[in-house]
């Protein structure tokens, strides 16, 4: 029932930072938990962060924590990824992704999410 598409993607030193969003479709934003998930080269796709409904519970993978931060603005039904510190292992295609949520509920895995996005390249020189 949704559409989601990922912007902001690009190339960046190592250090640097990069926002990504994740425009989603329709008008029940508010009815979806979200999450980002990203491939490396050569790897499988991975859980990156997640957020409930309305923003009140977040989740983070362990290489992310204190330098990535996930939000959501439910009016103009956009998730966001803000990328500080980037590291050169930080490189892959991340993807958004949507699933119909309960109130302070996050989901880690792919498994669980309904709804992708196709994905904005993200490079970290070094």
């Amino acid at each position: 029932q949704v559409q989601l598409v990922e912007s902001g993607g690009g190339l960046v030193q190592a250090g640097g930072s990069l926002r990504l969003s994740c425009a989603a479709s329709g008008r029940t934003f508010s009815s979806y938990a979200m999450g980002w998930f990203r491939q490396a080269p050569g790897k499988e796709r991975r859980f990156v962060a997640a957020i409930s409904l309305s923003g009140g519970n977040s989740a983070y993978a362990d290489p992310v924590k204190g330098r990535f931060t996930i939000s959501r603005d439910n009016t103009k039904n956009t998730l966001y990824l803000q990328m500080n510190s980037l590291k050169p292992e930080d490189t892959a295609v991340y993807y958004c992704a949507a699933h119909p949520g309960y109130p302070l509920v996050v989901r880690t895995l792919g498994s669980q999410y309904a709804y992708w996005g196709q994905g904005t390249q993200v490079t970290v020189s070094s």
